[in-house]
């Protein structure tokens, strides 16, 4: 089975030895995304709501260079640094799927994250 490299310019490239994502066969495997101004690689530090909102478009954008969908999203994985956000990570997280079609999930709390971030999110998609 060959892999397929989807990058867009419309999420941050990496910040290390990995791809935005990787297509093997009909799955996707998308890299966990950080609030990072894809233009300028610069932290974005709003509320926590707003940062996932950021996030969320990252892994749209990505998501979109493999043609793709949240629909076809079967797994997402979220890391916080502070539990006490979920409520509000969840309420943003929550407005891109269909309650009845969502994929798994799991959501962990942290010690720390890439550039000190409060959030990450990776997903998994099918095709």
């Amino acid at each position: 089975m060959k892999k397929k490299i989807i990058t867009t310019l419309n999420a941050p490239p990496p910040l290390g030895p990995y791809n935005q994502a990787v297509k093997a066969g009909n799955t996707l495997y998308i890299s966990g995304q950080i609030p990072i101004i894809a233009k300028n690689m610069e932290l974005f530090s709003g509320t926590i709501k707003e940062e996932t909102q950021l996030v969320m478009q990252h892994l749209e954008a990505i998501l979109d260079a493999a043609e793709m969908n949240f629909s076809q999203v079967v797994k997402a994985s979220i890391f916080l640094d502070d539990m006490e956000n979920f409520g509000q990570v969840n309420e943003v997280y929550g407005s891109y799927f269909d309650n009845d079609t969502a994929p798994a999930r799991e959501t962990v709390a942290v010690k720390t994250l890439p550039k000190s971030v409060r959030i990450e999110i990776s997903m998994i998609a099918v095709d």
